[in-house]
């Protein structure tokens, strides 16, 4: 083929396949969708709902309140292309953080914005409702903080049993949380850093994963300070990295198809 033709040819198809992940009603955000698009997109089979959970906490001087929300949504997005059946529903950024008065945990710190476990359950319930009566099949919550893991399951557990009887599925799969809570951390320790650098909070490997995610989620200029557990830092994030986060990325992704595939294949 002459080169021009060649050259021509490539730019063309470029062009169509921006088109296409452009084109009205592409996107898998449900947000993004008319109501037309998205029952034909349920029509058409994609009747998985993935509920990213985030939170809006502190996470230490050098990580922006909503890590967890920009994290849970981007992550969701990814595990929705690989299922290929599956839509991501608005991030949910209102969760349990402790004792407003007094305050306890991250509510000690400002911007925190914690709710009431039963405001919590309220909306996880409601949204599930309103996701089985949009026709959506399986229902699975992605909880990217540990606090509050447990609401998560009893209220997944009990709309599983409810809806049993008509097919539809509730899911808290705990393969998310795990593969960037031990997962995650475990590929980091063989790699030679120190648990206490990996941390718990806002240490290395959430550093390293918001990074990946989105590098505006992190200051670099404060990642030079000594970490401090009173700053609401507990590990060290000094050496993260963008390429360290996309270890527990692609891990949490992974682990999570799999865990929902697992649970269809059981239905």
């Amino acid at each position: 083929m002459n080169i021009r033709l060649l050259v021509a040819a490539l730019l063309l198809s470029i062009a169509v396949h921006a088109y296409a992940a452009d084109a009205p009603g592409a996107s898998v955000r449900l947000a993004d969708l008319t109501w037309t698009e998205l029952k034909a997109r349920v029509e058409d089979g994609a009747t998985t709902i993935l509920v990213p959970i985030g939170g809006t906490e502190q996470n230490g001087p050098h990580m922006t309140l909503g890590k967890h929300n920009a994290r849970a949504v981007a992550l969701a997005e990814r595990i929705a292309h690989v299922l290929g059946d599956a839509l991501v529903a608005p991030v949910i950024a209102y969760v349990p953080e402790g004792s407003i008065e007094p305050p306890s945990a991250h509510l000690r710190f400002p911007g925190t914005i914690g709710i009431s476990d039963a405001a919590f359950d309220g909306v996880l319930d409601g949204a599930a409702r309103s996701f089985r009566r949009a026709g959506f099949r399986t229902i699975v919550f992605l909880g990217d903080h540990g606090g509050y893991r447990r609401a998560l399951d009893a209220v997944a557990a009990r709309l599983d049993r409810q809806w049993a009887p008509t097919g539809v599925r509730v899911l808290a799969p705990h393969a998310y949380y795990d593969a960037a809570d031990h997962g995650f951390a475990a590929a980091l320790a063989q790699r030679g850093y120190r648990a206490d650098e990996i941390g718990t909070h806002a240490g290395l490997a959430d550093t390293s994963l918001a990074l990946a995610i989105d590098p505006a989620l992190v200051r670099a200029d404060k990642l030079s300070a000594p970490p401090a557990a009173a700053q609401g830092v507990h590990g060290d994030p000094r050496r993260s990295s963008a390429e360290l986060g996309r270890l527990g990325a692609d891990a949490i992704v992974a682990d999570t198809v799999a865990a929902i595939r697992a649970a269809a294949a059981r239905r």
